[in-house]
């Protein structure tokens, strides 16, 4: 999750408001920290960066702490320590963040997967809900994997044995975890109606 979401003086629609850095409990500040040194706090934008609360849905995880830092430590391995490429573990996720529509995790992650290389095109049409025509095999092994498990909860002996052969059992089962990790930021993020950065528009309908 890399998207500041300073609203700039907008109505503020969260549910779990901002928790200033001063609040926080000891288990909180535990977390708090472990968030601001890790890698996440080395991109720009992120909820992680900066000073001051924490954004994104690291300011949910917040309210359960134990909870929270096995999420976030998940989270960190799934996110920089993946067998996938940066281009298709970020790709796994704009799919995710397109069959929840979570907006602030479109948002965030669309960047990303271009500056890892990811066509724009591709971005622009799983945005509206295409399936991409100009995707290379693996991308669409990728895509065709991530959209078969949202949508039907399993995925064909074809699905599978394509993934399996181009990514071996270690990549079949990250590309699992990402889908399914980021389908748990999406679920916060929406319940908590984290808000966009100011003057930005819902990237999808």
């Amino acid at each position: 999750m890399s998207a500041s979401d300073n609203t700039g003086g907008i109505a503020d629609t969260r549910r779990f408001k901002l928790l200033p850095a001063e609040t926080l409990t000891p288990e909180q500040r535990k977390l708090y920290d472990a968030i601001r040194s890790g890698p996440r706090s080395k991109i720009a934008g992120s909820g992680a960066a900066g000073a001051g609360p924490l954004g994104g849905p690291f300011n949910i995880w917040l309210r359960s702490p134990s909870i929270g830092d096995c999420v976030q430590r998940l989270g960190e391995e799934i996110r920089f320590r993946s067998s996938l490429p940066a281009r298709l573990n970020e790709l796994a996720i704009l799919i995710t963040a397109r069959f929840w529509t979570s907006q602030y995790e479109w948002h965030a992650h669309c960047r990303l997967a271009l500056e890892a290389g990811l066509d724009p095109v591709i971005a622009q049409d799983i945005a509206e809900g295409r399936r991409p025509a100009a995707m290379n095999a693996d991308e669409a092994t990728i895509y065709d994997f991530s959209h078969e498990l949202h949508e039907t909860h399993g995925v064909s002996d074809a699905t599978y044995k394509r993934a399996l052969e181009r990514f071996g059992e270690r990549g079949v089962f990250d590309l699992i975890a990402v889908n399914g990790f980021y389908g748990l930021v999406s679920m916060c993020l929406n319940v908590d109606r984290t808000p966009l950065p100011a003057g930005v528009p819902s990237p999808l309908k």
